[in-house]
C-alpha cells in the first residue's frame, strides 16, 4: 500500500485519496466527539443496595436527607458502614430521621447539621463547621430540592428560590467543601438532576425569572443547571487536578414529599401525580441511581445515571439520556462563571 501511494500520483488518484482523507477526518472528528459516550458502559440493570461495596470509614454528606430519596441515601450508606452527615433545614425533622435510621440500623453513624441552601451564609457556615469537624469528605450528595412553588419567591441573597435551593446553594457548598473533598483518596460529588431537564433551558437574560415566572420552567432550568454543573465540575476536576469524580443522577418519578411541598397535591399537577402514583418508583427505588453513582466501583466520572424504562420515569438502572443543552460545554462554562459572580464564590485548589 505504501509503494502504491508513492507511485500512483495521477490527478484522479490524488483526488480519490483527498476524498478518502477527508472522510477519515470526519470519522475521527465524530469519534472524538463521541468518545466519552462510547467509553461509558451501563451499570447492571438490577443493581441494588446488596451490591453496594462496604463503606466502612468513608464519610458522606447528604443534603435534604430528612425525607424522600435523601433519607434513603443516608440510611443505605449508614447500613453499609459509612459515617453520614444529613444536612437540611429543620432540626426536628433531622432528629426524627436519625431516630428512624437507627431503628433500622442500630449501629448507624449518622448526625444532623442544619443548613438552608437558599441562604448562602448558612451554606458557608455549614462548610466551615464541617471543615473543622471532619478529617476529610469522601462523598457529597447534592440531593435537596424544591419543586414548582406556585408563586415566585426569592432567597436571602435575592435569587429565585428554585435556582437558589436546587442549584446555586449546591454550587457554593461544593466549592466550600472542595478542600475537604480533596483530602479523600477517592472523592465523589453526586448531583441530582431530573427528567424535567429535557424541557429546560438556561435563560441567561433572566436567570432569576424576574420578568416572567413559570413554576415548572424555573424548576426545569434549575435542574438543567445542576446537570451542566456536574459535567463542568468533572471537566474542571480533570483540568485542575482536583481528583474529584463528579457524577449526575436522576430518580425518574418517585413518591416523595416534593409535590406536597411544591405545587401542592390539590394542584392540577398534583392531582395528575396522585392519580398515577401507584405506577411510580418508591423513594428507595428512586435513590438507586444516586447510590450507584456514590459507591459503585464502576460508576464513571462524568456519567449520568437513572431509570431506563417508560421515558425514564421508572425501570431498570442505566445511563440516562442527556439533553443537547446539557452537552453544551461553552454554555456550562458561562453558567459556571455567572454563578461565581452572583454568589461571590470561587473554587479553590488549596487542600488545607
Amino acid at each position: 500500500m505504501i509503494d502504491r501511494l508513492r507511485t500512483d500520483d495521477t490527478p484522479d488518484a490524488r483526488s480519490g485519496w483527498r476524498s478518502r482523507l477527508a472522510a477519515l477526518g470526519v470519522l475521527l472528528s465524530c469519534t472524538a466527539a463521541m468518545g466519552s459516550a462510547l467509553a461509558q458502559s451501563p451499570p447492571k440493570p438490577d443493581w441494588g443496595p446488596a451490591d453496594m461495596p462496604p463503606q466502612d470509614g468513608r464519610i458522606f454528606l447528604v443534603t435534604g436527607g430528612t425525607s424522600g430519596m435523601g433519607y434513603e441515601d443516608a440510611k443505605a450508606l449508614a447500613a453499609a458502614g459509612a459515617r453520614v452527615v444529613i444536612a437540611a433545614r429543620n432540626p426536628q425533622r433531622g432528629e426524627e430521621a436519625i431516630e428512624r435510621i437507627r431503628r433500622d440500623v442500630p449501629a448507624a453513624q449518622v448526625r444532623f447539621e442544619a443548613v438552608d441552601l437558599a441562604d448562602l451564609s448558612s451554606v458557608r457556615a455549614l462548610a466551615q463547621r464541617l471543615r473543622t469537624a471532619l478529617p476529610r469528605l469522601d462523598g457529597l450528595i447534592n440531593n435537596a430540592a424544591i419543586m414548582a412553588p406556585p408563586e415566585r419567591g426569592t432567597s436571602a441573597d435575592g435569587l429565585e428560590m428554585q435556582f437558589a435551593t436546587n442549584y446555586a446553594g449546591h454550587f457554593v457548598l461544593t466549592a466550600e467543601l472542595l478542600p475537604l473533598l480533596r483530602k479523600s483518596d477517592a472523592p465523589r460529588v453526586v448531583t441530582l438532576s431530573s427528567i424535567a431537564v429535557h424541557r429546560g433551558s438556561i435563560d441567561f437574560d433572566d436567570l432569576q425569572s424576574a420578568r416572567a415566572y413559570d413554576p415548572y420552567g424555573a424548576y426545569a432550568q434549575s435542574k438543567l443547571a445542576c446537570l451542566m454543573f456536574a459535567f463542568e465540575l468533572q471537566r474542571r476536576s480533570e483540568t485542575e487536578g482536583w481528583g474529584i469524580r463528579s457524577i449526575a443522577a436522576h430518580p425518574g418519578v418517585a413518591v416523595t414529599e416534593l409535590i406536597e411541598r411544591g405545587p401542592g397535591v390539590d394542584s392540577e399537577f398534583g392531582r395528575n401525580w396522585s392519580r398515577d402514583r401507584d405506577s411510580y418508583h418508591s423513594a428507595a427505588q428512586g435513590a438507586l441511581p444516586t447510590l450507584y453513582a456514590a459507591t459503585a466501583p464502576d460508576a464513571q466520572a462524568g456519567a449520568y445515571y437513572g431509570p431506563t424504562g417508560e421515558n425514564e420515569r421508572r425501570g431498570p438502572l442505566g445511563l440516562a439520556a442527556v439533553p443537547p443543552a446539557a452537552r453544551d460545554a461553552e454554555a456550562a462554562a458561562r453558567l459556571w462563571t455567572v454563578t461565581e459572580e452572583i454568589t461571590g464564590t470561587r473554587f479553590s485548589s488549596r487542600v488545607h
